[in-house]
């Protein structure tokens, strides 16, 4: 599932008039960075949230054949946040784990990865699989601790310093089977308490990850690829 249902205040005015998962960044929406990333890696079977100027995003993206993708759109007509958003979506989204990556990031993370994770969560007691990234400058202080690969509600020391939740993560249906369809329930206060009861795993990607929350950090990330593509290197 790609989330792309968030409005985009401080992406104003830019957002004002296209979906935020529309704007582009070396050449292509970022929305398509992730479905091409996620059907290069074997996930095909797509769902996208949207609700801010969503039938945009259904109209630029379609049925998702030319991506090699099958994508299904949940229109949640107004925002329902994370957690609220993946409830509202869980028909389309089938009975075992699914991966959840959220549209206005950019990272290069093998998504190939959660397929081997998702079969080791559907085996486990976990409720979710979280992957954690280094703190970017907005976010010095994190979200969670990791420890081996558990993650924690803090850091346990000095030695395994509090890390940023990147926006992507597997999760299994039962986490959300309790949110009433359709209403608005954030996804952070689910992901503490089952850290709480330690049911939830993670892993440390050092790789290359951006949150593009603003159009300053769009413009660095669209710089960035056309100087990778220049090189060959995207």
């Amino acid at each position: 599932m790609i989330l792309a249902a968030g409005r985009g205040e401080r992406m104003r005015p830019l957002t004002d008039h296209t979906p935020k998962p529309l704007l582009q960044a070396g050449g292509k929406p970022l929305i398509v960075w992730h479905i091409e990333r996620l059907v290069r890696a074997g996930i095909t079977d797509l769902v996208i949230n949207h609700a801010h100027l969503g039938k945009q995003i259904e109209q630029a993206l379609g049925d998702g054949s030319r991506y090699g993708a099958h994508i299904a759109y949940s229109d949640e007509g107004s925002a329902l946040e994370t957690a609220g958003g993946i409830a509202f979506a869980l028909p389309l989204l089938g009975d075992g784990p699914f991966a959840v990556v959220n549209g206005d990031i950019w990272c290069d993370y093998d998504f190939g990865a959660l397929l081997a994770r998702a079969a080791t969560l559907a085996a486990s007691d976990d409720m979710a699989h979280l992957v954690l990234v280094d703190n970017p400058e907005h976010n010095p202080k994190g979200d969670f601790g990791l420890h081996a690969d558990r993650v924690t509600n803090s850091a346990l020391s000095t030695q395994h310093a509090a890390l940023t939740f990147s926006g992507v993560g597997l999760y299994q249906p039962a986490l959300f089977t309790h949110i009433p369809r359709g209403s608005k329930a954030p996804l952070a206060p689910l992901l503490r308490e089952q850290i709480a009861l330690n049911r939830i795993s993670g892993e440390h990607h050092r790789g290359l990850w951006m949150d593009i929350g603003t159009p300053q950090r769009l413009d660095e990330l669209d710089k960035q690829l056309h100087a990778s593509q220049n090189a060959g290197h995207v």
